[in-house]
């Protein structure tokens, strides 16, 4: 009920993804036609305006409290919403709660690269972070790049301002150390303009320096792709150089689109959560519930249990 484009476009989303064992169910106002699909019937909708803790606490009977407690009570497998990210973490902490031994949740981000995607994070869970908090979270980057990416012996990478261990503010510099004595594949820092090369695997960083990273490549690959589009259709040379090139173009746009993957995960609670944009098409929202339905296969959530206390001592 939160999201941008209303409730219709998430219901045709959740209508696309249904088949091969997925079985979306709808949480929103009784007044909604699911199409089909099964609807639970809610109170009260979560502005993205809103204060997130005050207003789950305030509305437990929105379709965003309800429907995580949907996952918390086993009624479904996992929860994807495109509506109020701050809430969303709020009720999660509240029905699922975090996985034993993890400090903070961390919101995973699958980025196109140029070698194949890779996961940033955190994306905006932790606007302020500890060193031992940024290798929990590459931790969990790790299950999920091994899970969900399927890469082996995923390589992890600090984003800072420089290559060079010594540089970064006192964030970066304490977790660089902690990162390097860890038994994680640690490969020193990054820089931004190298992630859509294909940095790393995992690239880690708090939760404020992680969203506006992400919200600026989202940004520029959007406006990249929309320039092209009008630099091809604006003569009718580029209208025959378009239609030559429209096989690659097609490619390109589909790696690099931030709706190929349609969601991030909310890792580190004891569900599994997806979280997508708030103006998020049927076809995100779709790729979103697959998204979701892949964690559920890979046991993402009981996989991230068994390993984090181990590297918790570690570190």
């Amino acid at each position: 009920m939160g999201g941008d484009r209303g409730p219709d476009e998430i219901v045709a989303g959740a209508l696309e993804a249904r088949g091969d064992g997925i079985e979306p169910v709808i949480f929103g106002d009784s007044s909604l036609d699911p199409q089909g699909l099964e609807l639970v019937a809610t109170s009260g909708v979560i502005g993205m305006d809103e204060k997130p803790a005050e207003a789950v606490r305030a509305k437990p009977e929105s379709s965003l409290v309800a429907s995580v407690r949907a996952v918390a009570e086993g009624r479904a497998d996992a929860v994807v919403s495109p509506g109020n990210t701050g809430a969303m973490l709020a009720a999660g902490l509240l029905e699922l709660r975090r996985i034993p031994g993890v400090m903070r949740p961390a919101i995973a981000v699958p980025i196109p690269g140029r070698r194949g995607p890779s996961v940033l994070l955190d994306c905006g869970a932790n606007a302020d972070a500890r060193p031992e908090h940024l290798v929990q979270f590459a931790t969990m980057g790790c299950v999920f790049a091994e899970e969900i990416l399927d890469v082996r012996n995923p390589e992890v990478r600090l984003l800072s301002i420089g290559e060079e261990p010594e540089k970064g503010n006192q964030l970066t510099l304490e977790a660089h150390e902690l990162l390097a004595a860890s038994d994680l594949n640690f490969k020193g820092n990054t820089e931004g303009r190298d992630i859509l090369a294909g940095a790393s695997d995992v690239v880690v960083t708090d939760g404020f320096t992680g969203n506006v990273t992400l919200k600026l490549l989202e940004g520029t690959i959007l406006t990249l792709l929309d320039a092209l589009r009008a630099e091809i259709t604006a003569s009718v040379r580029g209208k025959i150089g378009g239609f030559l090139i429209r096989p690659a173009a097609r490619r390109l746009r589909h790696r690099l689109d931030p709706e190929t993957f349609g969601g991030a995960y909310l890792l580190g609670l004891r569900g599994l959560v997806v979280v997508a944009h708030g103006n998020s098409s049927r076809t995100a929202i779709a790729n979103a519930v697959r998204l979701a339905a892949r964690g559920v296969d890979h046991d993402v959530v009981g996989r991230m249990a068994a390993r984090l206390p181990q590297r918790t001592e570690v570190v």
